[in-house]
């Protein structure tokens, strides 16, 4: 069981091996390295992928200090001094992405892309503040009983039928490390007016049954991020995806990370491509379009930018744009 003492703390993780890459994945709160167990048996055998137990999580040796998502942008780089890594793709679900940005945001020259699953840039909602406080109190003066068990299993994996094997970890955790680890994520700060300071690739992925972050944080999340691939949902996906969905999360991750090997612009990147991105077309009902008359063609404002730009006559006669539909 490899460990290494990292700021106080003997953290644990998994190194498969491998001459590609690395990936550095975070697991997302009461989780541990083996959340992403699916992703690691799909993989290129030649990728190198890392997992890693955050504070108060997992098999790492820690203390019952708070600690915020900075300390453990902090843990991360000490995990990768530890193992030599330069520079990574840096990729965490749910609170890892929490974890994950706030390593973009720090250490910038050590990210080469993000990975960004079932998570959001914002603090925590104040009305599920007061649920998940509940649970606290709950949890640690009784212990987790089937009621307990019952609400966090719906609210991370929905009615996938694996969460026993994790609910029976919970049973298992020791009460003393849950008020930190659930105090850093009610805690958290809104981080959305530094996404624009993230300059590298970016990918979001998300299920659209996730209870936990809303759909529309991950749009949000997407849009403002300025490389950031059109955003990846999994239909009917909880909050733990890559669990709960891991065929259609892999293929993402494949195609992604393929694309990143090979050199392949984003879409929105490649010269030639007339067609508008998922997210603008998902946003597109806030836009007004020009009302249709005589056959002209119905543009939006990016659109009426982006044909200025590049001399169009915008009078020229074309095909509607039609408005995708949005998201459920």
């Amino acid at each position: 069981m490899p460990l290494h003492k990292i700021n106080g703390q003997w953290l644990h993780y998994e190194d498969t091996g491998g001459k590609l890459g690395p990936v550095v994945l975070a697991h997302g709160l009461l989780m541990d390295c083996e959340m992403f167990s699916r992703q690691i048996e799909a993989r290129n055998p030649d990728c190198r992928v890392i997992t890693w137990d955050a504070r108060c999580h997992g098999q790492t040796e820690t203390s019952n200090d708070p600690f915020t998502y900075w300390d453990l942008a902090d843990d991360l780089l000490g995990l990768l001094d530890h193992l030599g890594i330069e520079r990574a793709m840096i990729g965490g679900a749910n609170q890892g992405g929490f974890v994950a940005l706030r390593f973009a945001l720090k250490y910038p020259d050590r990210v080469t892309a993000l990975i960004l699953i079932g998570t959001q840039a914002g603090a925590e909602d104040h009305e599920k503040i007061a649920t998940y406080e509940a649970i606290l109190e709950t949890w640690e003066a009784k212990g987790l009983n089937d009621q307990l068990a019952e609400t966090m299993a719906a609210i991370t994996f929905g009615k996938w039928p694996g969460r026993e094997a994790w609910i029976a970890k919970w049973r298992q955790w020791p009460r003393s490390l849950l008020r930190p680890a659930f105090k850093a994520m009610i805690s958290r700060e809104d981080i959305h007016d530094r996404l624009g300071e993230i300059k590298i690739p970016a990918v979001v992925i998300h299920g659209t049954a996730d209870a936990a972050i809303d759909l529309g944080m991950a749009q949000r999340l997407c849009s403002e991020l300025p490389h950031c691939q059109p955003l990846i949902t999994i239909e009917g996906g909880g909050h733990a995806c890559n669990l709960t969905h891991p065929r259609l999360v892999n293929l993402a991750l494949q195609q992604y990370l393929v694309g990143r090997a090979l050199g392949i612009p984003r879409r929105a990147e490649r010269r030639g491509d007339g067609r508008r991105s998922v997210v603008r077309r998902r946003f597109g009902e806030r836009r007004i379009p020009i009302r249709e008359s005589r056959g002209r063609r119905v543009l939006f404002p990016f659109d009426r930018r982006m044909t200025e730009r590049r001399g169009f006559d915008r009078r020229e006669s074309g095909p509607v744009l039609e408005t995708a539909r949005p998201v459920r």
